[in-house]
């Protein structure tokens, strides 16, 4: 893919995701009203409206996707089919890991919500799950329910959380693997 299609696609999918949440957001005005949440559902914190969303998730996908799309641009030129590849399939998984998520909260399923939710950590021992596909697909399908601000917070703290725990397990593994290299050289 070279950059031409790579910003058409960008461009394409963040007009879907523009169209998307303003025909929900304008659905739940004509019907119940736009939904407000509590960080934490607790009423005393500031009321966070999902009128929200319809700024920030044009935004944030936008520069998500320019991120990915610089990753790719600069990745060698016979390995960017494949990076293409294992971003959707990435972004289709943290889509479906995030709905799923999403919906056993909503149905009232918090023992499987509560242990969803910090099971990205165990997943990042092996994945890189802090990258940018990852995050804006989580965020995305949790958006539907919870309004755009508190995915992103939730986003931004499991992709922190991930990243450390994925570099730090790496790092005392590499340091394991070269302790143990030098033991058997000797």
């Amino acid at each position: 893919m070279n950059e031409k299609q790579l910003s058409q696609i960008n461009f394409y999918f963040v007009g879907l995701v523009t169209l998307t949440i303003w025909s929900l957001l304008i659905w739940q005005y004509l019907h119940d009203g736009v939904p407000s949440h509590y960080l934490m559902q607790n009423p005393e914190f500031p009321e966070l409206s999902n009128w929200w969303s319809a700024l920030l998730l044009p935004v944030l996908s936008w520069g998500l996707l320019h991120r990915i799309k610089k990753r790719i641009i600069n990745s060698p030129a016979e390995s960017r089919t494949l990076l293409t590849k294992q971003v959707i399939i990435s972004l289709v998984i943290s889509l479906t890991y995030g709905a799923m998520l999403s919906l056993s909260f909503l149905y009232g399923y918090a023992e499987i919500s509560s242990v969803m939710f910090p099971g990205i950590l165990f997943f990042a021992l092996f994945f890189r799950v802090y990258r940018e596909e990852f995050v804006l697909g989580f965020i995305l399908s949790m958006s539907f329910v919870f309004g755009a601000i508190l995915p992103i917070l939730f986003g931004v703290l499991i992709a922190t959380a991930s990243a450390i725990v994925y570099f730090v397990v790496h790092f005392i593994w590499s340091k394991i693997r070269t302790i143990t290299a030098k033991k058997q050289i000797a």
